[in-house]
């Protein structure tokens, strides 16, 4: 009996218990967010909150809080407004952060911003891509009243991203002010309908300069999407929004040590493109809309344009070719004849120098009449835009494959990358490409040719891409049924590049 006496049952949490349980009640005062109320009334909006967003956007299970008790005892503020952590997008390690609305309007706290800054040492030194979820007033007006001293910030550690690991912005609501920064900061940039960006929101602008305005019409997709260029795509709603981060992100590699994953499906194999002497007409003048190109040409389903509205002489889009991530600029003869505006340049070469930093394949689909003319367009400076597209493409390392379809007039051929030695994998073109330094038609009116004088320049223009291709400047001209087959043996040229080691882009000197 007195054996038995001495034999007591173990403690299971070895006397741990009280702060186990004061542990869980500090981490369920973090996930309670603004409470019932507020987050009630996020929801009768239709809008996720800040949690339900990260967790919409992640592989299901798969988010470690990082800093979940920040702002609890300085300012009373689950998360400090900011949930934050760690997750995988399609298995693969990620970094995520969202403002919570419910918490102070989502204001940047003290606590908060350096868990911004945070994620970027993190993304950084971790190699991998970051995400931000925006839905903020920006700095919280009471920082003023403490003291922080002199401290980095995620602006600064969001530039020295860039380049090295993807970064993503998905803007879901009211976003301004500093939050609002990490938008034209960051390679990917996502409004959902009736979110806002700007630097200062309605109150500020009236009692600044006197301007009453509503958000929407401030900064909606209506201002940022189409006319400024500062986010890239629309979404209908949060869930399409983050549904398109995630299709993103799977084109890309975690960082730029890495080469774009390549994947398997049921159209991954070479095909005819029998519809494509229906799409393209034979006579140049007449438009049409090369994102039918697009969708003929690459694997089934896997054509997502970057900044469909903005500079639409261009198209910019990723997609797969034989499973492979690629990077497409294409000029659109649909709108202003494929022309390159300021728009329409600034677009390519801002999408050139992110997808060359992360090794994807570039293909360049020529169809355009060069720079746009006229006062307007260089009163807005299309000349240095277009300047800048040449040299962002010149500096491309990667794979460059350059099919000039109809035409290609002066320095609209070089921004597309036709100008020899630059370092194409392939150069091809199709019959009947008009080239040259300009139309012969309006060339020769210009230089006063007499009539044996434009009819020579008529037959060499006539002749363009047998002419080029005589000395090799073309590599092969093609039958345009074949485009994807001559595109997918040149991509298979270019394997073997992927036993190198891959690196991040050397910066150097400024673009025009």
């Amino acid at each position: 009996m007195g054996d038995e006496k001495n034999e007591q049952s173990p403690d299971p949490l070895a006397g741990w218990g009280n702060r186990l349980t004061d542990l869980e009640s500090r981490l369920a005062d973090a996930r309670s967010m603004g409470g019932d109320e507020r987050l009630e009334r996020q929801a009768s909006r239709g809008e996720m909150n800040a949690r339900q967003r990260i967790d919409a956007l992640l592989d299901p299970g798969s988010f470690h809080e990082l800093g979940s008790l920040v702002g609890a005892i300085s300012e009373e503020a689950p998360a400090d407004a900011f949930p934050a952590g760690l997750g995988r997008i399609h298995g693969r390690p990620v970094l995520v952060g969202a403002e919570d609305f419910t918490v102070k309007g989502g204001s940047i706290g003290l606590g908060a911003a350096d868990k911004r800054y945070r994620l970027t040492q993190l993304a950084r030194s971790e190699k991998v891509p970051l995400i931000f979820i925006l839905q903020g007033a920006g700095h919280r007006i009471t920082n003023a009243l403490k003291g922080h001293g002199r401290t980095p910030n995620d602006l600064q550690g969001l530039v020295d991203l860039a380049g090295i690991v993807p970064t993503v912005c998905v803007v879901l609501g009211a976003s301004a002010g500093h939050g609002a920064l990490a938008a034209p900061l960051m390679d990917f940039a996502i409004m959902s309908e009736g979110s806002a960006l700007f630097s200062a929101g309605p109150p500020l602008v009236e009692a600044a300069i006197g301007e009453k305005v509503g958000k929407e019409e401030l900064g909606g997709p209506d201002v940022h999407v189409k006319k400024s260029g500062v986010a890239h795509n629309v979404a209908d709603d949060d869930a399409s929004a983050l549904a398109m981060a995630r299709r993103y992100l799977s084109y890309m590699p975690s960082n730029a040590w890495q080469y774009p994953p390549e994947t398997s499906g049921s159209d991954t194999d070479e095909r005819i493109l029998h519809e494509i002497l229906q799409i393209v007409p034979n006579d140049d003048r007449r438009p049409y809309r090369m994102s039918r190109v697009l969708q003929l040409l690459a694997d089934q389903d896997s054509v997502l344009e970057i900044q469909p509205h903005f500079g639409r002489s261009l198209i910019t889009a990723l997609a797969r070719l034989g499973g492979r991530p690629v990077a497409i600029v294409a000029n659109d003869p649909s709108h202003r004849a494929g022309t390159f505006d300021r728009t329409a340049a600034e677009k390519g070469a801002r999408f050139l120098e992110i997808m060359g930093g992360f090794h994807l394949p570039t293909i360049f689909l020529a169809d355009n009449p060069g720079v746009m003319a006229g006062t307007a367009a260089e009163q807005e400076g299309a000349l240095r835009a277009a300047a800048r597209m040449f040299a962002a493409q010149h500096r491309i390392t990667g794979p460059k494959l350059h099919v000039t379809f109809r035409k290609a007039f002066g320095f609209g051929s070089s921004i597309m990358a036709m100008n020899p030695f630059d370092g194409q994998t392939l150069c091809v073109a199709f019959p009947g490409a008009t080239l040259g330094a300009m139309p012969a038609r309006g060339g020769g009116a210009a230089a006063h040719s007499d009539t044996s004088e434009q009819a020579s320049l008529d037959a060499a223009e006539s002749g363009g891409p047998y002419r080029i291709a005589d000395t090799m400047g073309f590599d092969e001209i093609i039958d345009p049924r074949q485009l994807r087959n001559v595109l997918l043996r040149g991509l298979d040229l270019t394997g073997p590049r992927r036993a190198q080691p891959a690196a991040p882009a050397a910066r150097f000197g400024a673009l025009p």
